[in-house]
This record gives structure tokens, sequence and C-alpha cells, in this order.
């Protein structure tokens, strides 16, 4: 069966929602915050790992309110949210030393997302260890590391991850990520956090080295952004678009209503798939402000987790920190 390629719990929800009234093993619940949407997806057990296609574990969806680029209190009030949201799924006392991990290749803008977000992170643990007596005991020591990608080190991501855990030895390690959407509507509109960890390169199909507590022996946050979207998919959507007009618009119980209705979409999918891989590959397709979007996505995302990680200050003073 075609593969509708997607890094979202809640996507992969609705997909099988779709197919099926009830999925077995998954617990959903749906939050507002002002214009904010907040929906969790907790997959609880081995039967409803199997029908998402996700580890056991909790997966947040915050869906990010229209023009939210453009307007910087917006920003800030989802800066907040995330914050909030991401102090729930962290444990961990002042102490302790939390690592902050920007995956991606910063040399391509889609992907850029992680890189970014470290450049905007309060990196505070080697003030910790220099200048102590200067720094206020609720700061939380936080160290960062953007480690690039295999083709521009030659090295696995995950190869680096360890080698700084096993140095380092933080007690918590939160990592960004673009992501795969299905729809078009998420793509640069919608933050995930989940507590399973992520697979580097897996919204393009490139699978790398698991990074998660069970490879790391550290629990492992994850957040990342869907900023692409599958071209064969774009393609399944429209023409499925297209064929229930067509069949809206057409004579009920008539041939050619008939034949519109008989069409498999399963084989449909599976045809697009073979027309466009000879012509343009594995395609990923992403809107032209990307730019754009993900300079104030990364700050968004960054801001959320200075918050989250230093609760003893607010947006207003880890601002003042950064600039």
């Amino acid at each position: 069966m075609f593969s509708i390629r997607t890094d979202l719990a809640v996507e992969a929800k609705e997909i099988y929602q779709k197919q099926n009234n009830e999925i077995p093993g998954v617990e959903v619940q749906e939050n507002v915050e002002g214009d904010i949407k907040i929906t969790y997806v907790k997959v609880i057990n081995d039967v409803g790992e199997r029908m998402m296609g996700k580890p056991k574990g909790t997966y947040v969806t915050i869906d990010m309110p229209r023009f939210t680029h453009y307007d910087g209190e917006t920003m800030d009030d989802l800066s907040r949210v995330l914050g909030k949201t991401l102090s729930t799924m962290i444990k961990i006392d002042d102490s302790m030393t939390a690592l902050v991990v920007g995956l991606g290749n910063w040399n391509v803008t889609p992907d850029a997302l992680g890189p970014k977000v470290v450049s905007k992170i309060m990196v505070t643990r080697h003030l910790k260890q220099l200048i102590p007596d200067q720094i206020d005991e609720g700061i939380r020591p936080v160290c960062a590391i953007a480690p690039g990608v295999l083709g521009l080190t030659g090295m696995e991501t995950g190869e680096i991850i360890k080698g700084v855990v096993e140095r380092v030895k933080p007690n918590l390690i939160v990592c960004i990520d673009a992501l795969a959407s299905r729809k078009m509507e998420r793509v640069n509109s919608t933050i995930q956090i989940g507590n399973t960890g992520i697979s580097p390169g897996s919204g393009v199909g490139n699978k790398r080295m698991e990074i998660s507590e069970k490879t790391l022996g550290i629990p492992v946050i994850a957040i990342g952004v869907p900023t692409v979207v599958d071209a064969a998919t774009m393609a399944n959507d429209t023409i499925d678009m297209v064929l229930d007009e067509m069949i809206e618009q057409s004579q009920k119980g008539g041939e050619f209503y008939n034949m519109l209705k008989s069409i498999d979409k399963n084989e449909k999918q599976r045809m697009i798939q073979d027309i466009l891989n000879p012509y343009v590959g594995n395609l990923m397709v992403t809107p032209k402000e990307v730019d754009v979007v993900i300079d104030s996505v990364s700050k968004v995302i960054a801001n959320g987790i200075n918050i989250a990680l230093q609760p003893a200050l607010d947006i207003e003073d880890i601002n003042k920190f950064l600039n």
C-alpha cells in the first residue's frame, strides 16, 4: 500500500481514523489557550504503537495562529505556551545540565530550523563554571550544539551527540529538527513535541541513528516543525479533490458516476508515485516564504525552550540576555 509520509502523530491519528472509527491504545485530548490549539496524543501500549507507527509516548501538537510570523506579540504568546507545555515534560532540577541539539543542514533553508534555534538558545553552562558568583542560583546550566549532517561532517549525527553526552554528561537532551507533513496547510504552522526521541532525516526518508533515551541513556525531548510536504502526496490530494468534484457534479447512478466511484485510491496512489519517480525522484515541496518563516519559528521555539529551561526568568529577561 502507498505510504503517506508524515512525522506528525496528530496526522497519523487522522489517517488511521479515516479508515477506522477507533484507535486502540491511543488517547487524544484537545485544549485551547487563547487562539492556540493544543492536541495531546498518547500512545499507551503496543497495539497503539503498531497502529500509529509511532513509539509509545506523548506527542503534543501546537497549532500556530494565522499570521504568527508577522506579529511579535503572537510569537511571544506562542513561546509561552510552548514553554509551559515543555516544562511539564522536563524532569530535571536547577542543578542538572540540559543539552540542546539543533539537527539539520544550515545550508538548506527548510532544514536549517535546528541550527537557527541553537543560535538563539540562552547558553549558560560555561558561565556557571567560569563566573559562578555572578550568576543567579536559579539559572540552570544549558549547553547547545548544531552537529550538522552526515554529508557535511562525514559522521553520523547520533555518533557526535553520543560523544558529547559521554563527555559533558547532561541530564536531558532537547532536540530540534525539521519534519515532513501530510498536509500543506500544516507546513510551517504546527509545532510537535514528543518524549520518544527522534531519527534525524526521517522526514525526507534518510533514516539515521535514533536519538532517544534507549540509545543515549538520558531523556530526550524532540521538537519539530513540518517544513516540507511530499510532492506525490500533494499530487494525490489534488487529484482526489478533482475526482470528488467530478463525482458531485455527475449524475448519480450514471455510467460516468459509477466509473469515478470505482477508482481504486490505493492503485491511483501507486500510479502517481511510479509516474513521478523517473522525473523528479523523491521531491519535497516547501513554500516560497520559507526563509522568513524559519527565522520567526526558530525564535518562537528558542524562546519556548529558554522559558522551560530557565523557569526563574520570564521572556522579557530572556530577550535582554540574548540581546
